[in-house]
């Protein structure tokens, strides 16, 4: 079995550039997931993230009480402004990535987010994807990201890229928390397969064909 693709997005500004992009593609086709490091997210700036959301679920229910704990108005004034950073941070990279995605498929740029209109615990394990057949753990990375592609993307690259089956256990050994964001198609959207992959995917068969038959004549 294949290691779980982890990619390094500071090498696509040097000369592993190529070799960086070809590791996307393939973990778009054939996994459906990858998880990036080096992403210009700040590592100072996940850890305030973590740390205000487990301070969040863990005084939502005050020890001993059957009373909801009550924030102070100053701790939720925080919380709301570093959770909007973080999904402005979150929606950028989304977008940044789509790009990239765009590049790999041949596409113009900006076109898979025209089209439209994705943090977990670093220490303890629990998601999980299905790859040929067998359930691969995704492993826990101190911040990193976990990208899932999705339905939407397996749609406008007409299978190309893969929307896969995932899932989430439950663990012994520790608490897991997983902090998602969802880059969604507007709500009047229409997807539908990318009329240049299309086309691209008629012109190779009709090449092919035009092979199979010389090598018929010949």
């Amino acid at each position: 079995m294949a290691n779980f693709p982890v990619i390094n997005l500071e090498k696509l500004n040097g000369e592993e550039r190529a070799a960086t992009m070809d590791q996307i593609r393939d973990a778009c086709e054939n996994w459906g997931f990858f998880q990036v490091l080096k992403h210009g997210i700040p590592h100072e700036f996940l850890d305030t993230v973590e740390s205000l959301t487990k301070g969040h679920y863990k005084n939502a229910w005050s020890r001993g009480s059957r009373n909801w704990w009550q924030p102070r108005p100053l701790r939720v004034s925080r919380q709301r402004k570093v959770m909007k950073e973080f999904a402005l941070k979150l929606e950028k990279l989304a977008e940044e990535l789509l790009d990239l995605l765009c590049e790999n498929l041949g596409l113009e740029k900006g076109y898979l987010k025209k089209a439209f209109y994705g943090a977990k615990d670093a220490q303890v394990s629990g998601l999980q994807l299905l790859k040929d057949g067998e359930w691969v753990d995704v492993p826990p990375m101190r911040h990193s990201i976990v990208i899932n592609l999705g339905d939407q993307l397996e749609v406008i690259t007409n299978g190309k890229y893969k929307s896969v089956e995932h899932r989430v256990i439950a663990q012994t050994d520790g608490a897991r928390m997983s902090i998602a964001s969802f880059y969604n198609p507007g709500s009047d959207a229409v997807i539908y397969p990318a009329p240049a992959l299309l086309e691209k995917k008629r012109r190779m068969r009709r090449k092919s064909c035009t092979q199979n038959l010389c090598l018929k004549i010949t």
